[in-house]
């Protein structure tokens, strides 16, 4: 998939533009020269126009959480599966993504940073997410526990170092030693500290937090359960009006319901729904390889072989979106805001919202909410 024809200055008509406070009716949406210039309703202005004939208009999704997709996952050193497991999602509507790193051993893993750092500086994707190989083998899920360390500083350094600048979060188990002083090493260098896979306390959290850590690895999932005499991680980063938290809208790791409620408490300026997507996003079920542990896909649901612990999910950004409208109560405007609007703030991009001086990646979705036209800076995108 790729861009053809270059951008376009255009105004698109008769739409329901979702902004980021409200949904207009009969909305426009006019671009030129990749960018967003001006957004209204009724009348439009005058110039080029397409009528996308009822259609839903939403700023490009943005997933800050996704290890690949089309048969193809960001682990690989090949450029051109890179290419085509980034171009799976952009099919779905997702204009900006993470490339999500899972657990290998650090020289290892330093290689597969260094391979992708050349795609994110071509624009292919939008950073890198290490998830591993700092977590808690308590909470390891599709991650190898062999595989599994401490933040030690000359581990995170090597990473960050491959990385020449793209790597943009790293997950971390705060109970492990040396994570608080690994979240302050991240903070320092511009990167998000996230906290994930962990089995720790409440008061094990909160000093992560103080360090400066600011998202939840897919919240509810690879942590500590939710107690009411120990909150642990969840409780302690749902609370806390410092941390973005991260949300898999596939309705297989999370009920509709902990997705309303988690959303809800969150709002708008503190959820994201993401994927956690693997290699099978786009592609169906079969065998899988996830960080060297194979992994099952049946009726779409990624499970380790020989076992039921979930191994990321086959969602894409689109589907996320209708799950949260059609099953978990969420509005037009907070799906907007948990789709796009949130992700593109956290990585400092001028994206996720349909107003003046906004990139225009943009998605128009029919009447059951699925992709029809995609925008990426202006320019169409095309199988």
């Amino acid at each position: 998939m790729s861009t053809w024809g270059g951008p376009v200055d255009v105004t698109l008509t008769n739409g329901r533009v979702v902004t980021p406070d409200r949904v207009l009716e009969n909305g426009w949406v006019s671009i030129s020269d990749g960018r967003i210039v001006a957004v209204g309703q009724g009348a439009a202005p005058d110039g080029p126009t397409t009528d996308v004939g009822g259609g839903t208009i939403v700023p490009g999704f943005v997933d800050i959480h996704c290890h690949g997709g089309g048969g193809d996952a960001f682990t690989s050193s090949d450029p051109v599966k890179i290419r085509k497991a980034a171009s799976a999602h952009r099919r779905h509507g997702t204009t900006t993504l993470l490339a999500s790193l899972v657990s290998r051993p650090v020289p290892e893993l330093a290689d597969q940073v260094s391979a992708l750092a050349e795609l994110v500086q071509e624009g292919v994707v939008a950073g890198i997410h290490l998830e591993g190989p700092f977590l808690s083998a308590a909470r390891c899920g599709a991650h190898d526990p062999a595989i599994l360390c401490p933040p030690e500083q000359t581990a995170v350094t090597k990473l960050l170092d491959a990385g020449k600048g793209t790597v943009r979060m790293v997950t971390i188990a705060p109970e492990l030693e040396g994570a608080v002083q690994a979240v302050r090493q991240l903070v320092d260098t511009g990167v998000i500290a996230a906290i994930g896979h962990t089995d720790a306390t409440e008061a094990q959290v909160r000093p992560a937090v103080d360090a400066g850590a600011t998202v939840a690895t897919h919240l509810f999932n690879g942590m500590r359960p939710l107690h009411h005499r120990e909150p642990g991680p969840i409780g302690a980063l749902l609370d806390d009006e410092r941390v973005t938290v991260e949300l898999i809208c596939d309705l297989v790791h999370l009920h509709p319901t902990a997705v309303r409620l988690a959303a809800h408490h969150a709002g708008l300026k503190r959820t994201v729904l993401i994927t956690d997507a693997i290699a099978a996003a786009g592609v169906g079920d079969g065998v899988y390889d996830v960080g060297g542990l194979e992994v099952r896909v049946v009726d779409g649901v990624p499970t380790l072989a020989g076992g039921a612990a979930l191994a990321g999910s086959t969602l894409t950004m689109d589907m996320a979106f209708r799950n949260a409208v059609n099953s978990c109560g969420l509005s037009l405007v907070e799906a907007v805001h948990a789709t796009s609007t949130r992700g593109a703030e956290l990585l400092g991009l001028d994206a996720g919202k349909l107003q003046p001086g906004c990139a225009a990646d943009i998605v128009v979705l029919d009447a059951e909410l699925k992709p029809r036209d995609v925008l990426v800076r202006g320019e169409w995108v095309k199988d």
